[in-house]
């Protein structure tokens, strides 16, 4: 049953903007659990006179997640609503990509609005950020969990000596951290663990962040792709020159950066937009950031649901993300022309030393078309050659 908790002596106005007026939270759904945490206690009084909603669970909000109606308010209620609640299942699980693990999340859902995010395909018709607030539990799970691991013997994918543990499958920590303190919390947790590193991916440049002192035990990737196709499909993030800017400015302040070129996709002149990104990349960065640069290369995925539902928000990028003339079915879900892991095969990683796949055969895990899968390996060896002599992981 829903009640409206919200202290009635307060005038509503509009809401507290954070997150550079991203956020500007009028509304807060909540479980009735969330005033007995200390981090939900904090961040009700960091929202004072947003209307408070009592929901049975962060899930099951009919008129939020099942208001057909209220596709078209798609990003208005990313930037005033926020949802709390705690999150039920705070294991850690394996994972062999980007990561050695994925730890349980501290949000679900996100103030930015990228009209291609797989987290939408879950949440129905809307998907702001959901705030978990038993953080505690959340840090005890992943520091027990790094303990029964011992020291790292052999190298994988994701890193050669350190476990490392993805934050940030379902959100944008970045953002997230300009709600509460459970970005801050994990990064200490990690400089505290001798055998491992957190990581997460980020369109949103957060410089108060700057202030957390990983000390190099958390990796945050820079999501990228051609500016005149991010202007149109990433909605509400920051500038990707903006996000290119910051690298050197993450790297000084002790976070090991990476970049995330994903997703790929295929529009008209899509080499020539690369070539000029891998350029200003080549330009920006300095010496220290490229030494240490990784990359991940990831290519669309799409699905006729969600197709759907951003034609009742943003059909402009539908243009480019909707093409199924150069798409591949699989699992309900149509993927760019280019490579996709197949179940139980870890991702190619690109060799500086070989300059071929580390997995014997298609030079890419899974590879749908092997002709057009080269055309990239190609394009991220331009990369390579471009004096960056980044580490590149193809997904």
């Amino acid at each position: 049953m829903q009640s409206d908790c919200r202290p009635q002596h307060r005038t509503r106005r509009e809401g507290q903007k954070i997150a550079g007026g991203l956020l500007s939270v009028q509304k807060i759904n909540l479980e009735p659990s969330v005033v007995e945490y200390g981090r939900g206690r904090e961040i009700l009084a960091r929202f004072p006179d947003a209307q408070r909603i009592e929901v049975p669970s962060h899930w099951n909000i009919p008129q939020l997640h099942g208001d057909t109606n209220g596709v078209g308010d798609w990003s208005k209620t990313k930037k005033a609503v926020l949802v709390l609640g705690t999150k039920k299942d705070v294991s850690c699980r394996p994972f062999y990509r980007s990561c050695d693990f994925v730890a349980p999340s501290q949000s679900n859902g996100c103030a930015m609005a990228c009209s291609y995010c797989y987290v939408a395909r879950r949440k129905g018709n809307a998907n702001p950020i959901t705030a978990f607030v038993n953080i505690e539990e959340i840090v005890d799970s992943i520091e027990r969990h790094a303990a029964k691991q011992d020291m790292k013997f052999e190298p994988t994918q994701a890193d050669p000596e350190l476990w490392v543990y993805e934050l940030g499958t379902n959100s944008d920590l970045s953002v997230d951290a300009a709600i509460s303190d459970n970005v801050r919390d994990l990064v200490a947790l990690f400089r505290t663990l001798p055998n491992a590193k957190a990581t997460f991916a980020t369109k949103f440049v957060n410089r108060e962040i700057l202030g957390y002192d990983p000390q190099g035990r958390t990796r945050i990737r820079f999501s990228l792709m051609p500016p005149e196709t991010s202007k149109l499909v990433d909605v509400r993030t920051s500038r990707v020159e903006d996000r290119v800017l910051a690298i050197n400015d993450f790297v000084d302040a002790g976070y090991e950066v990476n970049v995330n070129f994903g997703p790929v996709i295929l529009t008209d002149g899509w080499r020539a937009d690369y070539a000029s990104l891998f350029s200003m990349l080549d330009d920006a960065l300095s010496e220290k950031a490229k030494r240490q640069l990784a990359a991940e290369i990831i290519f669309l995925t799409h699905s006729e649901e969600l197709h759907e539902v951003n034609l009742r928000w943003h059909p402009k990028g539908e243009d480019i993300l909707w093409r199924p003339e150069l798409q591949s079915t699989r699992s309900r879900r149509r993927r760019a022309i280019g490579c996709s892991a197949t179940r139980g095969t870890s991702s190619a990683r690109w060799s500086p030393s070989s300059r071929r796949c580390s997995l014997s055969g298609c030079p890419i895990a899974g590879c749908v078309t092997p002709s057009d899968a080269m055309t990239w390996v190609k394009t991220a060896r331009a990369m390579r050659n471009h004096k960056m002599q980044a580490r590149v992981r193809l997904f």
